[in-house]
């Protein structure tokens, strides 16, 4: 069935709501997970005297957030008796890093969470499940 499934995390409740169900399926599946948390880049501007936040600060503040995002998918999975391997990208499109990672990773299947956004809201916000839909050739389960 599956041998490797991606688990994409931005450490909201709808997502750890997923992460019950893409543990579940790795068990059952005797699956390993390789969990990925994006960063995002630094908002460089044309006026660098502007920047609110030095460079190395932001950098590091991001690493330390999506390492805790990382350590909690990684921690719940171990406690199932799930291999988990963890990983943090820097990306400007978090849809395109998710895609980018599953490749990296021989993935199989991409399990992640939606919003379940509609209507006007899901056109004006858009959304980064609906692009890893359109976009992926792997199978890609949605947990709302």
């Amino acid at each position: 069935m599956y041998q490797r499934i991606l688990f994409p995390t931005d450490g909201s409740d709808i997502t750890a709501k997923a992460l019950q169900s893409a543990i579940g399926l790795a068990r059952l599946a005797g699956a390993e997970l390789s969990v990925l948390a994006v960063k995002e880049p630094f908002p460089y501007s044309a006026i660098s005297e502007m920047q609110p936040v030095p460079p190395q600060e932001y950098f590091d503040t991001q690493e330390r957030i999506a390492s805790a995002r990382v350590k909690a998918v990684t921690d719940a999975a171990a406690a199932a008796g799930v291999p988990c391997k963890g990983y943090t990208v820097e990306a400007l499109h978090a849809w395109e890093a998710i895609l980018d990672q599953a490749k990296a990773q021989g993935c199989d299947l991409i399990v992640m969470a939606s919003h379940g956004r509609r209507g006007m809201s899901a056109l004006l916000l858009g959304s980064e499940t609906q692009k890893v839909l359109t976009h992926s050739t792997l199978p890609v389960l949605v947990v709302r």
